[in-house]
């Protein structure tokens, strides 16, 4: 079998190298360059040492070795996906559409149809049943699992991707990395969104979309409390940043026509909670899937290790997802990624929208 690796210097990636050549195969390594084109002044990603890391590696096992430049694909798709949500005011997902347009979109157009299959450093599971349908299933290290970055890809990249270390513990994995005596033994866990490498992201959106100062407003009182300099800056459920004295304050609704950021005091106020995730753009992970109304899952938000369970209920808009339990920080734009109520795999995904229920 033919395989891509694609290794981006840490450590996660890097292990799957000897993972595979002790399989057996003969991977040919590839590092995907997404840094920001043309803004080498606001920004670089950190890919010098990453390359050394991984021509390090190739190296070390005989792969062959290429360089794929992604950046002007990165940002006509990732890069401008990121911007139109943050203008309409929407908390958007870079790292979730990087897996389906980058790593195993335009790779797959670029290099990756050379191959059988992709092989990444993700924390999942995928396989194939008996009837050849091809399943997206939880890490074995569940505080690792990274399903939800994975939760909108297609199932022709699902067909393709395997993933060697689903089944290992991360501390397995810097175990054997130190073992291998690899160079990204030690590494950090790579932070935030790829692209921006050590740019602060208001500074990101600052130099796009620049500023457009509002009212802060507390929610239930209708008082005015301070400014902001445009909505775009802050996220549902955001608490650091607000410039307000007397918190904690929590942001829990933006009003974007008139650019308004409502704010709410206390830990954890009621106004950040819901029972009712509304979801749209529905995506079974696999044709053998569907939403059913009725349906007991657990869902997840946001990339954590925690499952939260609940029914799906069918909408003409979609599907809500009726948590047992409220939930905070539901933010339009982002991703609800459903799984099974008790088996490893996920049933499929919807993008959260806003709704006037």
């Amino acid at each position: 079998m033919n395989i891509a690796a694609l290794v981006s210097g840490g450590v996660d990636s890097s292990v799957v190298v000897p993972l595979l050549k002790e399989q057996g195969y003969d991977p040919h390594i590839f590092y995907i360059k997404i840094g920001m084109e043309g803004k080498e002044d606001l920004s670089s990603c950190p890919s010098e040492e990453d390359i050394e890391i991984t021509t390090y590696i190739a190296k070390k096992y005989g792969c062959k070795f290429d360089i794929v430049d992604l950046q002007h694909e990165y940002f006509e798709t990732v890069g401008k996906y990121t911007m139109e949500m943050v203008r309409k005011g929407l908390t958007p997902n870079p790292d979730v559409m990087c897996n389906r347009w980058i790593k195993l979109g335009a790779f797959e157009e670029k290099e990756g149809h050379n191959f059988d299959k992709i092989a990444t450093g993700h924390y999942a599971r995928s396989w194939e049943d008996e009837n050849g349908v091809f399943w997206l299933g939880t890490a074995a290290d569940t505080f690792k699992d990274q399903t939800y970055f994975l939760g909108r890809i297609t199932y022709a990249q699902l067909s393709k991707v395997i993933f060697p270390i689903g089944d290992i513990p991360k501390t397995e994995v810097r175990r054997l990395a130190a073992q291998y005596k690899l160079p990204s033994a030690e590494r950090h866990d790579s932070q935030g969104i790829c692209f921006l490498g050590k740019i602060n992201y208001n500074d990101y959106i600052r130099e796009y979309l620049g500023e457009m100062p509002g009212d802060i407003v507390e929610l239930e009182t209708g008082k005015k409390l301070g400014r902001h300099k445009g909505f775009w800056f802050h996220t549902i459920g955001q608490r650091k940043g607000l410039g307000l004295s007397g918190g904690p304050w929590f942001v829990v609704k933006k009003d974007i026509p008139n650019n308004i950021v409502y704010v709410s005091q206390g830990y954890d106020p009621v106004a950040q909670y819901t029972n009712i995730v509304p979801m749209g753009d529905l995506q079974p992970m696999n044709p053998a899937l569907q939403f059913v109304d009725g349906q007991r899952i657990r869902f997840k938000i946001r990339h954590q290790p925690e499952f939260t369970y609940g029914t799906i209920r069918l909408t003409d808009r979609g599907a809500d997802i009726v948590s047992e339990e409220a939930i905070s920080g539901v933010a339009p734009g982002q991703f609800g990624v459903v799984y099974h109520e008790t088996e490893p795999y996920v049933i499929g995904s919807g993008v959260i929208i806003e709704t006037n229920e």
